[in-house]
């Protein structure tokens, strides 16, 4: 299919869309494409990932809910879908954008094609674009709001489309996890991590607790606390600190999730403070990372276009190695705003920013890109292991 690219503004908008499918920014610039998944219209952030595996997952993680994901790498969909490489049991992300048209699926573990799959979680997508072009301008610009709009029978009003596009609001100042927070609380069901020839097979030996605040949690986080025989209890993001501390955990854990970390933090700092001070071992992954930056002191700010693939390079201050990260956020915590008690202990190579957080006294630290991979590199697994053994170190601390 012939790629093209025009902008609302030229005279080229009065011809005919011959396409069933649009991608319109803010801007007005616009991508004529071939619709792939749900018949319809969305409207979100538009970002890229850079990763060559697991489209699976990435669409599956509750943090690009209200986004639309571009994929770089063009091949997108050659291994079909599987029913085990969801991260949550509900999809949120808004749309999906890719280059080539999808393939018939070559592998032993696909049950079903990525069309068929996208179409069946109303995930609205477009393919046939110049995925790189649109790629650069969202390095050189940031990260627009747009809208993909498919149907098979198109009669598409773009000037009605750009103005729904700069009409939504953008995911400054929003919280989602209110959104994507288990409306239950409930027990992990003890799956380990994914092995070949396995699958997924049950802990069995249970000697640490956790207690996850869910504010997006994906389920390969839980499975490797499965993996270093953990119990967890899920709870939702809006449970109060006396409910949890009556769960009696060893430990907490500050899940992932979508939206502005300054808007989750106007009901979650006050949580995870008492939590805190009642000294419980916490540890913090990616929005949990930037909340619990928020709790001690410190300021979040948006990010121009973000980190989203399977391959930043992250460097770890204590050890003076580098761990290659899978990551995926927006936000970012602002270096100067930090309190003097709290060490940076993670440093992106890509940009400067900071990448992980500990409280110097007490046994509290945070990460911004994600250990649990899925997909992605396994470097940074230590992370689990050393939340585990501060919680056995503090099992003894009392709790007021």
């Amino acid at each position: 299919m012939k790629q093209i690219d025009q902008n609302i503004n030229s005279n080229k908008n009065l011809k005919k869309i011959d396409s069933n499918a649009i991608l319109i920014l803010q801007n007005g610039k616009f991508f004529k494409g071939h619709g792939l998944g749900y018949e319809g219209t969305a409207t979100g952030e538009v970002c890229f990932n850079t990763s060559i595996t697991g489209y699976q997952e990435i669409i599956s993680d509750p943090s690009y809910a209200e986004q639309i994901i571009n994929f770089t790498f063009p091949h997108i969909g050659n291994v079909g879908t599987n029913m085990e490489d969801h991260e949550s049991d509900k999809i949120w992300t808004k749309g999906v954008i890719i280059n080539t048209e999808i393939t018939d699926p070559s592998n032993y573990r696909s049950l079903r094609h990525l069309d068929l799959w996208l179409k069946k979680n109303k995930i609205v997508g477009i393919t046939g674009i110049d995925t790189r072009s649109l790629t650069s301008l969202i390095r050189d610009k940031g990260a627009p709001k747009g809208t993909i709009s498919f149907f098979k029978k198109p009669k598409f009003n773009i000037k009605k489309l750009l103005k729904n596009t700069q009409e939504w609001s953008g995911l400054k100042n929003l919280d989602l996890a209110e959104q994507v927070t288990t409306t239950t609380n409930y027990v992990w069901h003890d799956y380990k991590t994914w092995k070949k020839g396995d699958g997924f097979i049950k802990n069995k030996k249970k000697t640490i607790h956790v207690v996850a605040i869910d504010y997006g949690i994906k389920k390969n986080i839980l499975r490797y606390f499965s993996d270093f025989n953990c119990k967890v209890t899920i709870v939702s993001c809006k449970t109060t600190a006396n409910e949890i501390i009556k769960l009696k955990p060893n430990g907490i854990f500050l899940s992932n999730g979508p939206g502005d970390p300054a808007a989750t933090g106007k009901y979650a700092i006050p949580i995870i403070k008492k939590l805190i001070k009642n000294n419980f071992p916490v540890f913090g992954i990616c929005l949990g990372h930037q909340i619990l930056a928020l709790t001690l002191g410190a300021k979040t700010k948006k990010m121009g276009l973000g980190h989203r693939g399977a391959n930043h390079p992250v460097k770890n201050l204590i050890k003076g190695n580098v761990e290659i990260t899978s990551q995926n956020h927006g936000f970012e915590i602002i270096k100067k705003s930090l309190p003097k008690n709290v060490q940076v202990t993670h440093q992106s190579l890509f940009d400067n920013c900071i990448e992980g957080i500990r409280l110097k006294n007490k046994p509290v630290f945070s990460v911004q890109y994600h250990p649990e991979s899925n997909p992605g590199p396994q470097d940074s697994v230590y992370l689990f292991e050393e939340f585990v053994r501060s919680m056995k170190k503090n099992a003894k601390k009392k709790r007021s």
